[in-house]
């Protein structure tokens, strides 16, 4: 366990290594947030229209209407689009850093423009299968949402690779899946350890930092200072946002160069081949 933990954290300073040479990587998953903001803000009024159109009709007992499933459909399309254009981007420029080179953020958007089409198409596919997974869960007891939370973890490790598929080549999303599920199989099993890893550190990170703001907040309460308290609030919230931020950037250089080695089997700047194959622990 332990041993697990040092290569995870092995693979998060090469990851920052790598970040750390183009910080414009982080503008990525700003950039995404941002844009999700805005998209829910603008599913969220006729999603809440909706819902009071159910309860002046008397419709609302418990069920969701059709109406309400087609508004969350398309709030899943355009969600995951916007996720998977962004990372598209990021991993775009990662690979480009990763060869060698020094990308902007003109390129990695540039990456992603070009496979727009398949990027909306694999949204399509991806809110689809969430879609599924959602209302099988919700007319199944205890066990059968269990059974549908491993069809789910069973989806997200065998598109783990879709992204990083969809930078580098030319494909379309049922190949890039395709082509994600056979990599991975084939070449870490399917424990994802590297990545848990990543998501650990970055989760102490985020707790101590809450742990130390509710500290401050409560010493400026005691002190009756409210502009301290706020003062606090606000460095705390932007601590946790960009500790956020860096693990978003650090995911998306990770995985690009995990899909290099799935595909290559070689090493690649900033990671050696044994310990990029020391991420992925076998069944």
């Amino acid at each position: 366990m332990f041993a697990r933990f040092s290569r995870s954290w092995n693979l998060v300073k090469a990851s920052a290594a790598v970040l750390m040479q183009d910080k414009e990587l982080l503008l990525f998953p700003l950039i995404s947030t941002g844009a999700m903001v805005i998209v829910f803000a603008c599913f969220a009024v006729p999603i809440l229209g909706l819902g009071a159109l159910d309860g002046l009709s008397g419709g609302n007992d418990g069920r969701i209407s059709a109406a309400m499933y087609v508004v969350g459909f398309l709030f899943y399309v355009v969600h995951y689009f916007v996720i998977f254009f962004f990372n598209t981007a990021l991993v775009g420029a990662a690979m480009m850093r990763l060869d060698g080179g020094n990308p902007t953020l003109g390129d990695g958007m540039r990456i992603a423009t070009s496979k727009i089409g398949v990027i909306a198409g694999y949204a399509v596919i991806a809110a689809t299968v969430g879609m599924i997974l959602r209302a099988i869960e919700e007319r199944v007891g205890f066990i059968g949402r269990i059974i549908v939370g491993l069809l789910g973890i069973g989806w997200t490790l065998a598109t783990y690779l879709v992204v990083p598929v969809l930078a580098a080549r030319d494909v379309g999303p049922i190949d890039a899946i395709k082509e994600s599920a056979i990599l991975l199989k084939k070449t870490w099993g399917e424990n994802v350890i590297g990545q848990v890893g990543i998501g650990l550190a970055f989760g102490f990170v985020v707790f101590g930092v809450i742990l130390c703001g509710l500290f401050l907040v409560i010493v400026a309460a005691l002190a009756h200072n409210a502009f301290l308290v706020i003062s606090a609030l606000v460095i705390s919230v932007l601590a946790v946002g960009i500790a956020l931020l860096v693990q978003g950037a650090l995911s998306g250089i990770y995985a690009a160069a995990l899909y290099r080695y799935a595909s290559t089997g070689e090493g690649t700047q900033g990671f050696d081949a044994k310990t990029l194959k020391l991420a992925f622990a076998p069944k």
